[in-house]
């Protein structure tokens, strides 16, 4: 019987067509399976954590794969790792877990952060957001709180996903200044296709003064795509933290 792993690791997103495998377009997941199946001579597939969009980075992400080596090497993998894959792709951790684990469907929270520089910087151009208007960022945290009160997040989602339920939990949604940055942070139980970036990119009409903040709320209640703000470009945003459960993350 195959061991199962748990794989750490963090991207820059600039130059992959998202996580996922798609066809005629370079993944991360691509490169992670045929970097493991080189170093490890066997047919490896990997899982990931979630879904991330094209452009879109990962300081924290997990994924595991099946081998049939039992007793890898952690130090060892970790090194012949990072010296193979590009120079924009890097792993942290590596442990076993039991059969059963799941990367994608045993996490217990996700957070993201959403960069914004308000004046030009050269060296953030693929990491954050050029936003130089003014903006109100306490009513955009005020307009941020009512997410709070919300389950159903269908206006913030990209149309025509095959997912069963638009129903999110959010545990923390709040702006922050810090230097020539906006920094938006969220956590949620999980998120939707574009939610995060959908959510920027309406708060951003908040902070702007095109919406109010009841404006905000009724984009939330009226569950229609179309209400809400164009999406945050891609460059901006992070996944930056995955919580699973303590007998997943200690391992056997």
């Amino acid at each position: 019987m195959a061991q199962r792993y748990f794989l750490q690791m963090s991207y820059k997103g600039t130059r992959y067509h998202g996580w996922q495998i798609q066809p005629n377009a370079v993944s991360v997941q691509e490169v992670m399976e045929k970097a493991l199946s080189t170093l490890l001579r066997e047919e490896i597939s990997v899982v990931g954590a979630g879904r991330t969009d094209t452009g879109v980075h990962a300081l924290f992400f997990v994924l595991h794969f099946d081998t049939e080596n039992k007793n890898l090497e952690t130090l060892n993998l970790l090194y012949k790792l990072n010296r193979f894959l590009p120079a924009d792709i890097a792993v942290q951790n590596l442990w076993k877990v039991k059969s059963a684990a799941h990367a994608r469907f045993d996490a217990l929270s996700r957070t993201y952060k959403y960069f914004i520089s308000t004046q030009k910087e050269p060296f953030a151009i693929e990491t954050a957001y050029l936003f130089t208007p003014a903006l109100d960022v306490a009513k955009m945290n005020e307009a941020a709180r009512l997410l709070f009160n919300y389950s159903d997040f269908t206006s913030f989602s990209r149309l025509h996903t095959d997912v069963k339920t638009n129903n999110c939990k959010i545990y923390h949604a709040a702006w922050e200044k810090l230097g020539t940055q906006l920094v938006f942070t969220i956590k949620a139980d999980r998120f939707l296709r574009n939610m995060v970036r959908a959510v920027v990119g309406t708060l951003l009409e908040v902070g702007k003064g095109k919406l109010s903040v009841y404006d905000f709320k009724k984009v939330i209640e009226v569950k229609d795509r179309s209400a809400a703000g164009a999406s945050a470009p891609a460059q901006g945003l992070f996944l930056v933290n995955i919580e699973y459960p303590e007998e997943i993350v200690r391992g056997i």
